[in-house]
């Protein structure tokens, strides 16, 4: 499958599993969404579990919170993650708080499934990488595939978990990698790294659209003689920490990798956590490489990307120090 038709897959899934689950968004009905993730889904399980909204991100999640009060488990679809920004509120300040201003009483199992970052020459308004917002806030899970297998499995796990989901779709992958999905009802628990590709000199911790960029670069490095271990964290938060610092206290240098703006981005995060757990560990300080803070460029959207050749210089720099 391809990361897009493993998204369908999964939502698809869980509609026949779970009568409660209901698709909500722009668009996503009769058209199947501007990405298609929803196409035919509104045919088979019809208007009544798959709900064209109006555009209004407000409304969308605004809704999908009263729906999961009222029992159902809503996935609400942002047709672009740049769009989430107007209903940031009804995120940050109503839908991560349920859980815990009710000591447990009112779960909030909401699904907000967002394409997200660069790479296929949207702009500046259709590009953007907004993770940290939602990993800052605390109440919320955050988590970002970049295969079409942990793309359905993570998601079959977001729309199960009793918590809010914030789940980022790497959406310059949609139909660019393709892989083995394991069918049937074969969730990948939230919480966990994935190990790419084995080394022993450096760690390159990354996740969605970046992991097939570290991927490249380990592969250059390799061919100088430097062993890279790549880690899709797969989810940012909760954060896998012990296989980061396993990971870490292995090779005893790291590299960071994102497309987000480098300042506070979340990479400052991952860089804070690993100089806490394992510093006496560290041969070098940690890298980050990441998107510059600046808008999205359109005209320049590969040279704001980073690429094998930025990551293979810090690679270098590391094993220098």
């Amino acid at each position: 499958m391809t990361l897009i038709e493993a998204v369908r897959d999964a939502l698809a899934f869980e509609l026949e599993r779970n009568p409660a689950l209901v698709l909500l968004g722009e668009d996503i009905g009769r058209n199947g969404g501007v990405f298609r993730a929803t196409e035919g889904l509104w045919e088979r399980f019809g208007p009544e579990r798959v709900l064209d909204t109006p555009i209004a991100e407000s409304g969308i999640v605004g809704m999908a919170i009263g729906m999961a009060l009222a029992g159902f488990h809503p996935v609400a679809e942002i047709e672009f993650a740049d769009f989430i920004y107007p209903a940031f509120d009804q995120i940050v300040s109503e839908l991560s708080k349920l859980r815990y201003r009710s000591a447990g009483q009112f779960p909030a199992p909401v699904v907000i499934r967002a394409p997200s970052g660069g790479g296929i020459k949207g702009g500046h308004y259709h590009s953007q990488s907004p993770e940290a917002y939602f990993v800052h806030t605390a109440g919320l899970v955050v988590a970002m595939p970049s295969t079409p297998a942990d793309a359905r499995g993570l998601l079959l796990s977001a729309m199960r978990s009793p918590d809010p989901v914030v789940f980022f779709e790497p959406k310059a992958l949609y139909r660019t990698v393709k892989g083995e999905v394991p069918e049937g009802d074969r969730p990948v628990p939230l919480g966990t790294a994935r190990i790419v590709r084995r080394g022993e000199d450096l760690s390159l911790f990354t996740y969605g659209a970046m992991v097939p960029v570290a991927e490249r670069a380990a592969a250059e490095a390799e061919a100088e003689g430097i062993g890279v271990e790549v880690i899709d964290l797969r989810t940012l938060w909760p954060l896998d920490i012990g296989s980061v610092r396993d990971s870490v206290e292995k090779t005893g240098r790291a590299v960071v990798l994102h497309e987000a703006p480098k300042s506070c981005g979340f990479g400052a995060e991952l860089v804070s956590l690993i100089q806490e757990k394992s510093f006496l560990h560290l041969k070098a300080p940690v890298a980050r490489v990441a998107g510059f803070d600046t808008p999205f460029p359109y005209a320049l959207e590969r040279l704001y990307l980073p690429d094998s050749g930025r990551v293979l210089d810090s690679i270098r720099s590391a094993m220098r120090f």
